[in-house]
């Protein structure tokens, strides 16, 4: 989906245009970090936007809480992917500590078989080495697939993040190139009083 998704944008020339058409691409990650910076980006828009040569443009004060709000976006996402890894961190960490506790209990179990039948025979410790093998068969079942799941996982999200952070760079650079009032300080002051001179011209023209 996110694939889907970063082809549409790329195909589009406005990058409001996705979030304007309502076109949803639910399961990307990348299209909520994209929604999160649109919503402020349109917030601005319409509550302190600029006119420049007949457009809508915010200022750069103004794009900084586009930008906040797309690290924002990117942090939820990154921690959405996460939250499932945990499961995987404790069958790692907790297997062998199955195992260890097998071992440790099947020790007592022998000790306990060969007190019992007054002899150290192989009868009488095959019932607590049996279990002590069963528990860390278990462990070790528990533990090795984990393992190999959360190597994988662990390499899968951080491949997302990635694309999730070059794609936030990406989409913050065409707001800012389409949206932001990025004019020089001497600009901004000449169109201020263009903007002052044109009302007097008007009235003395009157």
């Amino acid at each position: 989906m996110t694939r889907k998704f970063m082809g549409a944008y790329r195909a589009s020339k406005d990058p409001l245009a996705l979030f304007r058409s309502n076109q949803a691409f639910v399961g990307s990650p990348a299209y909520e970090v994209y929604v999160s910076g649109c919503e402020e980006l349109e917030y601005h828009l319409e509550n302190n936007p600029l006119q420049i040569k007949g457009q809508k443009r915010i200022s750069v004060e103004s794009f900084q809480s586009v930008q906040i709000a797309l690290e924002r976006g990117l942090s939820v996402q990154a921690l959405s992917l996460e939250k499932g890894m945990i499961v995987l961190t404790t069958a790692v960490s907790g297997g062998p500590f199955i195992g260890l506790l097998g071992t440790v209990w099947g020790v007592m179990e022998t000790f306990s078989g060969i007190a019992m039948a007054a002899s150290a025979s192989l009868t009488a410790m095959a019932t607590g080495v049996a279990g002590a093998l069963i528990a860390t068969v278990v462990g070790l079942f528990v533990a090795i697939p984990a393992m190999f799941a959360y190597n994988l996982m662990i390499t899968a999200i951080r491949g997302i993040t990635q694309e999730l952070d070059n794609y936030n760079s990406e989409v913050a650079t065409d707001f800012e190139h389409k949206y932001v009032d990025n004019r020089a300080l001497a600009d901004e002051i000449a169109d201020a009083l263009r903007s002052l001179e044109d009302p007097r011209r008007q009235k003395g023209a009157v």
